[in-house]
């Protein structure tokens, strides 16, 4: 556990000090965000922070490299070399996009080629977990397209998600937080190592976003842009993939009673609010006769702010389900007593319903003035 913390805090520092340096670089590089229409900021801001993130992911695998545990299962796996190499292509489509904003097509692509630097790599799809504990195992001509998929859908589920001030960033590390809790407790419960290339990938992720979040969170400094959303987003489909194929799926859980909660499942759940708000913005934009990628006004953190949160309020509520939803999937996980996790899960739900709908009507409420205040009093007569 002590490795994972260095990995966390060397890519959290060297994230948070070289962002105002490529804060600087982005000025200069003209890569700014103008106000347009559907956005939430009222000045240009620098954007392209991903390449800070980056350069925290760069230092973080350096760092692992030079120690003696993680050395080795590095030297097993090709997966360090996978993430620079998959990481390293996206952040320069990003830094093209944040700079000249290229198509729709050219991203897409760029997405896929990231993807098969993935499974050139070994970070690739080779089993589903099955309730009965007998793996399926995917052929080459189902697992790469399965992995493709995986990869593009959740880059996209990110870059959707990234329309307030540090949303794009906590919701990913919370995710990741997540991820990295299921397969360390999963580890230590199953006496299996916990020193594996999923919790590597994992921490992190989990580093570079704690580094980025100050700089990002409300007012921003400087925006991640699509360097940085494609690039936590490729992060966090590596560390689905890694996870997928880690453990044997008759060790996770209560699967006879819920088997739906397999690695492969849970983990969407874990990243659900990012998953929905891109299949709604996908479904409203087709219908109006746009194309899905076609920006507009009406995410689910816009729709927050239009009930009357503040900027930050909203960004804190996205935090509270997106954690919320993690927690329950990783309960389910480990504790047996299943009605009891979803009792819990459902009074908080429900608090956080009431919250949510309480504190914009409290806000639009008139106050009351008081009787002195609301008319000059009428001067009394003398006799």
């Amino acid at each position: 556990m002590r490795e994972y913390l260095l990995i966390v805090l060397v890519a959290a520092v060297i994230t948070y000090l070289t962002t105002p340096l490529v804060r600087a670089l982005s000025v200069r590089f003209g890569a700014m965000t103008a106000v347009r229409d559907r956005d939430v900021h009222a000045i240009p801001t620098p954007r392209m922070g991903g390449l800070a993130m980056f350069f925290g992911m760069i230092g973080a695998l350096v760092v692992a490299s030079g120690l003696p545990v993680m050395r080795k299962v590095m030297e097993e796996s090709d997966v360090d070399r996978g993430l620079l190499l998959a990481g390293g292509l996206i952040v320069l489509l990003g830094i093209a996009d944040d700079r000249w904003e290229i198509d729709a097509l050219t991203k897409f692509a760029g997405q896929v080629a990231a993807a098969g630097l993935f499974i050139l790599n070994g970070i690739q799809l080779f089993v589903v977990p099955l309730p009965n504990g007998q793996p399926l195992v995917l052929p080459p001509e189902y697992g790469v397209p399965l992995t493709i998929f995986l990869v593009v859908a959740t880059i996209n589920a990110v870059n959707f998600v990234d329309g307030l001030d540090g949303l794009a960033a906590g919701v990913v590390g919370i995710a990741a937080m997540a991820l990295f809790s299921y397969a360390s407790l999963l580890a230590f419960i199953e006496h299996l190592s916990r020193i594996q290339p999923a919790t590597l990938a994992a921490a992190v992720l989990i580093g570079i976003c704690a580094g980025f979040l100050p700089h990002n969170f409300n007012p921003a400094r400087i925006f991640m842009g699509d360097t940085g959303s494609m690039l936590i987003g490729l992060l966090l489909s590596a560390v689905m993939i890694l996870l997928t194929g880690q453990f044997d799926s008759a060790v996770i859980g209560p699967v006879t009673q819920i088997p739906f909660f397999l690695p492969l499942v849970l983990v969407p759940l874990v990243v659900a609010v990012p998953y929905i708000d891109m299949l709604l913005a996908v479904w409203r934009r087709t219908n109006q006769g746009k194309s899905p990628f076609a920006p507009d006004k009406l995410h689910l953190h816009h729709r927050l702010l239009e009930l009357g949160h503040s900027h930050r309020r909203a960004v804190l509520v996205m935090y509270f389900w997106v954690g919320l939803l993690a927690s329950c999937v990783v309960g389910l996980s480990f504790i047996r007593s299943i009605p009891l996790v979803l009792s819990v899960t459902g009074l908080v739900a429900i608090a956080g319903v009431v919250g949510l709908i309480a504190e914009p009507w409290r806000r639009r409420r008139p106050k009351a003035t008081a009787p002195d205040a609301a008319a000059p009093q009428r001067p009394r007569e003398h006799v």
